[in-house]
């Protein structure tokens, strides 16, 4: 097995239920931080209207061990900063004058990574650690944050926006990340998933575990399963 072909089924396996695997393929070690890999391409049509989504949506906090799908994280990331354009000029979410200050990560059973949405690309960021246990101790011990199957972490670098629009930049900032994550809740109620926007943690805390630089802002943890009930 290549290491191309390895790094996929380890994304994968971290992010779905099954095996990948090749007796005759020799051991390969877990991805390096920076490793990238494209992500199935996503759906631009489904069996679930805007409408319907509109109506189904609900806070749910209740979550199945059930891994997720790598097809459904990939269409869940899509469609909360997917681009939409060729040349990445246009994405699912507006954004103020085109900054793009935010950037999402998915906390996986098996690591934390970084969208790329130019290229609809996954990054590695730490390989092999499951890190939700303890984001939900940085969100006040909000339990079900360690159950879900990924936990979608939207940050904010405001200096991208502020260095166009000065102090207005936080307002657009912090409305930029409420269309990403609307887009990301109506996805999956259209997956048959279930997802809550928590908005209570300790944003120093959030910016340890996930080991990001301290411009990047937490606005958001979003866990996301198949629902219990």
């Amino acid at each position: 097995m290549t290491r191309s072909r390895w790094l996929v089924a380890y994304l994968a396996l971290s992010l779905a239920a099954g095996a990948c695997s090749d007796d005759a393929a020799p051991a390969v070690g877990t991805p390096v931080p920076g490793t990238t890999v494209v992500m199935p391409p996503p759906l631009d049509d489904g069996d679930t209207s805007v409408e319907e989504a509109l109506a189904a949506r609900r806070s749910i906090r209740s979550f199945t061990q059930e891994t997720l799908s790598f097809d459904e994280v990939s269409q869940l990331l899509w469609a909360t900063q997917g681009v939409t354009e060729q040349g990445g000029a246009g994405r699912t979410a507006p954004s103020a004058g085109g900054t793009y200050p935010l950037e999402v990560f998915a906390a996986t059973p098996d690591g934390v990574y970084r969208y790329v949405p130019n290229g609809h690309i996954l990054e590695v960021v730490a390989p092999g650690q499951d890190v939700r246990a303890r984001l939900a101790a940085a969100a006040l011990d909000q339990e079900w944050i360690a159950d879900a199957a990924v936990v979608v972490v939207i940050t904010a670098v405001f200096a991208r926006t502020e260095a166009r629009y000065g102090d207005r930049a936080a307002r657009y900032v912090h409305l930029e990340a409420g269309h990403a994550a609307q887009n990301l809740l109506l996805q999956a109620v259209a997956l048959e998933l279930g997802a809550v926007p928590v908005g209570a943690f300790r944003d120093a805390e959030v910016q340890e575990v996930l080991g990001v630089p301290s411009d990047h802002e937490p606005l958001y943890l979003i866990p996301v399963g198949h629902p219990a009930d």
